[in-house]
């Protein structure tokens, strides 16, 4: 059993920044990804960035140079370091890891709520 643990949200102004991190404890899976998502009312989850543990990244386009995500695999953590926020940006912000040839073998973070002030 894997649990995550968010830490970081919070309110922030537009073109501010904010920097989460996700602490992961108990067996992750030896490959695996670690990433976040976020989600707004009515919407479905959609993905932020992810990252493996090789370091290989993606991110969704509407982030790309804006957010950066990195993982310590020594602490099993994963940060993501986001600036030039975006009123748009708000939304409850999910840490997952999940294995990397069986994604749905997966386990998710309680969420961690961010908002953009306009």
């Amino acid at each position: 059993q894997v649990q995550l643990v968010e830490s970081g949200g919070g309110l922030v102004q537009a073109g501010g920044s904010l920097r989460l991190s996700c602490a992961a404890s108990g067996m992750l899976f030896s490959v695996n990804v670690m990433g976040w998502y976020r989600q707004t009312p009515g919407k479905q989850r959609e993905l932020v960035a992810t990252i493996t543990n090789a370091g290989s990244t993606n991110y969704a386009d509407s982030v790309k140079g804006r957010f950066t995500i990195s993982r310590d695999n020594a602490k099993n953590t994963v940060y993501l370091q986001m600036n030039s926020l975006k009123p748009e940006d708000t939304a409850v912000y999910y840490c997952n890891t999940h294995h990397m040839y069986y994604p749905t073998l997966d386990y998710w973070g309680q969420g961690t709520q961010i908002t953009v002030s306009s």
